[in-house]
C-alpha cells in the first residue's frame, strides 16, 4: 500500500501533529482489503478556497466540501495501480467533528473511509445506495475501534 501525502505543511499546526502515516495507511488498507489488490492513492490537503474552486470547478457547486474524490477507474479498460485522488480539507474536518461532537481521529478515519469507497465505484446517489454505503463505512470504521459515525 503506497499513500502519498501533499500540501500537509500548509495547514494548520495542529494538523501536523495529528499526521501519522501510519494511521492513513491503517485506514486505507481496510478498505482496500474488501475490495482490490494493492493499490496506491494520494491524498491532498487542501485550503478552504483550494477545495471551493474544485467542488466548483468539478461539481458545480460554489462551497468548500470536507473530501473530493477523483478516480483513476475513470478511465475504463486500463488497470492502474493507482486507485486515485481525494482531496480533503482538514478545516473543514475539524469544524465538523466539533459541532458533531466527534474526535477529530475517528471523523478523519471516517472521511478517508467515505472516499475510499467512492475511488472503488460506491456511491449515494439515491437513498439505497446511501444505506448500502454507510453500512459500509459503519463496519469498516467498527472494525478499526470507532464509534458508528452516524448515530
Amino acid at each position: 500500500m503506497k499513500v502519498y501525502l501533499s500540501n500537509i505543511y500548509r495547514v494548520s499546526p495542529e494538523f501536523i501533529g495529528f499526521l501519522n502515516r501510519k494511521r492513513f495507511i491503517k485506514w486505507i488498507d481496510r478498505v482496500l482489503s474488501y475490495f482490490s489488490s494493492e493499490k496506491e492513492i494520494s491524498i491532498y490537503i487542501a485550503s478552504l478556497e483550494e477545495m471551493r474552486t474544485l467542488n466548483r470547478l468539478y461539481r458545480g457547486r460554489d462551497y468548500p466540501t470536507n473530501v473530493l474524490s477523483f478516480s483513476s477507474n475513470d478511465m475504463r479498460g486500463f488497470n492502474f495501480s493507482f486507485l486515485g485522488d481525494l482531496i480533503i480539507c482538514h478545516e473543514i474536518l475539524k469544524k465538523e467533528a466539533k459541532n458533531q461532537r466527534k474526535s477529530i481521529d475517528s471523523h478523519w478515519a471516517h472521511i478517508i473511509i467515505h472516499g475510499c469507497l467512492h475511488l472503488l465505484g460506491i456511491h449515494h446517489q439515491n437513498e439505497i445506495d446511501l444505506k448500502k454505503m454507510e453500512s459500509m463505512e459503519i463496519k469498516i470504521l467498527k472494525r478499526l475501534g470507532y464509534p458508528n459515525p452516524f448515530y
